[in-house]
C-alpha cells in the first residue's frame, strides 16, 4: 500500500494513548468536573488555571527524571528559548503561590485541567489526562495533611467510588536511614528503585557491595517487610529503634494521620507501606495513595512536599493530592445522565408567543431544539420526548408517544 493511500485511510486515527470524549460521556465528564470544583470551593480552595506551556527551566524545577522524560518540549519562535507542555500541574501551582500570590497566610488552591505526557502511563494508560488536585501552602502541621487526605477521600466519594483503600507512607524514613548509612546519591537512587519493587534478593545483592555497616543495612532492608495493618508501626519502632530521632517522629506522624483517617473516615482502613516512596524526589513527608479493588495502579495520590517552595525562591511548606479525572470516571459507579431529554420546537417562525415560551424553557434549564426545514430524522433521533405545539392559538408542551 502506498504511503498516500495509507495516509488517506489512517489520517483520522488518534495517537496511541490519546482519547477524545463523545456524547453523552463528555457531558458526564463535564458534570463531574463541575461537581468536584464546587466541592473544592466549598472547602475553601480557590481555583487556579496555570498555562499549558511554560519555559522549561521553570516548568521542571525540582521534578524528577521521570517527569522530565514525560514532558513534551518545543522551541519558542519568539525568543528561541526551550518551552515545555506541562505534564504535571503541581510545580506550576507552587510557582503561583510563591511568585504570584505571595501570601503569608495558609493558602488553599485547586485545579482541574489537561496535561500531556510523552508516554502512556497510569491506570488508563493515557497520554492526555485531566489532572485534578488541591494544595495547601503555608502550614507545616499534620493537620493540613489530614485535611488533604480527607479531601482526597471526599473527591473519590463525589466521583461515585465506594470501594478503595489508602496506603500511607513517609519518605522521610528512607531518606533519614540513607543519610545515616552514608549512602551517596547514586546508591540512594539504586536502593530507591529496588524498594519500589520490594525485590529482597536484588536488594541483598546490591547492598552487599556498599560500604555500610550491618545495622544500617538491616534497618533499610526492614522497609521491604514493613507493610500491612496497624501493627506495622509498632514493628517499625522495634526494628528501627537505632535510627535517628526523625524516624520515630515520622512514625508518630503516620500514626496520627491514620488515627484521623479512622475517626473522620469510618469506612477507610489505612494500610501502611514504609517502602511507599512515590514522588520521593520532591516529597518530604507523609505520602498516601488510593487504590481501587482489582487494580494495581493508584487512582489518586498525595503527600507533603515542603521543599518545592524553596526551589521557587520562597520557602513555604506544602501538602496536596492529585488524580486523573478520566480514570475516576472510568472506575466510578456514576452512570446517571443528568441531561433531560429535549423538547422539539417547530421550524423557526417569528411568532412572539413561541419565542417567549422557548426562551423561558431554556432559562429554566430545558433543552429546546428547533426542527430544521428539510432535515432527516425527527424527535427520536434528536433525543426529544416532548414537543411544542399550538392548540387554539396557544403554544404549549405535549409528550411524544
Amino acid at each position: 500500500m502506498s504511503s498516500t493511500v495509507f495516509d488517506e485511510v489512517n489520517r483520522w486515527l488518534l495517537p496511541a494513548g490519546v482519547e477524545e470524549y463523545l456524547p453523552p460521556e463528555a457531558e458526564r465528564l463535564e458534570c463531574l468536573r463541575r461537581d468536584l470544583i464546587d466541592m473544592f470551593q466549598s472547602w475553601g480552595y480557590e481555583l487556579v488555571i496555570p498555562p499549558l506551556i511554560e519555559y522549561l527551566e521553570s516548568l521542571l524545577v525540582g521534578v524528577g527524571h521521570d517527569l522530565e522524560i514525560d514532558t513534551f518540549k518545543l522551541i519558542d519562535q519568539a525568543t528561541g528559548r526551550l518551552m515545555g507542555v506541562r505534564a504535571d500541574m503541581t510545580p506550576q501551582v507552587a510557582r503561583i503561590d510563591a511568585h504570584r500570590l505571595k501570601r503569608d497566610v495558609p493558602t488553599r488552591l485547586c485545579y482541574l485541567d489537561a496535561v500531556l505526557h510523552t508516554r502512556q502511563s497510569g491506570f488508563a494508560h493515557s497520554r492526555n489526562p485531566l489532572q485534578l488536585g488541591a494544595e495547601i501552602y503555608g502550614h507545616a502541621g499534620i493537620e493540613s495533611d489530614i485535611e488533604i487526605l480527607r479531601l482526597m477521600v471526599r473527591a473519590l466519594r463525589v466521583t461515585g467510588l465506594e470501594h478503595f483503600h489508602i496506603d500511607l507512607g513517609h519518605v522521610g524514613i528512607f531518606r533519614s536511614l540513607a543519610d545515616q548509612a552514608g549512602l551517596n546519591a547514586n546508591q540512594e537512587a539504586t536502593l530507591f528503585e529496588i524498594l519500589q519493587r520490594k525485590a529482597r534478593a536484588e536488594f541483598d545483592d546490591c547492598v552487599s557491595s556498599f560500604d555500610i555497616d550491618s545495622e544500617a543495612r538491616a534497618m533499610i532492608a526492614a522497609l521491604i517487610d514493613l507493610n500491612g495493618g496497624a501493627g506495622v508501626l509498632d514493628e517499625a519502632r522495634t526494628r528501627l529503634a537505632k535510627a535517628r530521632p526523625e524516624v520515630g517522629e515520622a512514625i508518630d506522624a503516620l500514626e496520627q494521620l491514620a488515627e484521623a483517617a479512622r475517626c473522620q473516615m469510618a469506612t477507610i482502613t489505612p494500610h501502611f507501606d514504609l517502602a511507599e516512596l512515590r514522588g520521593y524526589r520532591y516529597q518530604s513527608g507523609v505520602v498516601f495513595a488510593a487504590f481501587a479493588e482489582g487494580h494495581s495502579h493508584e487512582i489518586a495520590r498525595g503527600g507533603r512536599y515542603d521543599e518545592i517552595g524553596r526551589l521557587f525562591g520562597r520557602t513555604r511548606p506544602a501538602t496536596g493530592f492529585s488524580a486523573d479525572l478520566k480514570t475516576l470516571l472510568a472506575l466510578a459507579n456514576r452512570r446517571e445522565d443528568r441531561r433531560s431529554r429535549g423538547i422539539l420546537a417547530p421550524v423557526w417562525t417569528d411568532d412572539d408567543g413561541l419565542r417567549k415560551l422557548i426562551r423561558q424553557l431554556r432559562n429554566d434549564g430545558e433543552r429546546v431544539i428547533y426542527l430544521l426545514p428539510g432535515q432527516t430524522g425527527g424527535a427520536a433521533e434528536m433525543d426529544c420526548d416532548r414537543e411544542i405545539v399550538c392548540r387554539s392559538g396557544v403554544w404549549g408542551i405535549e409528550p411524544l408517544s
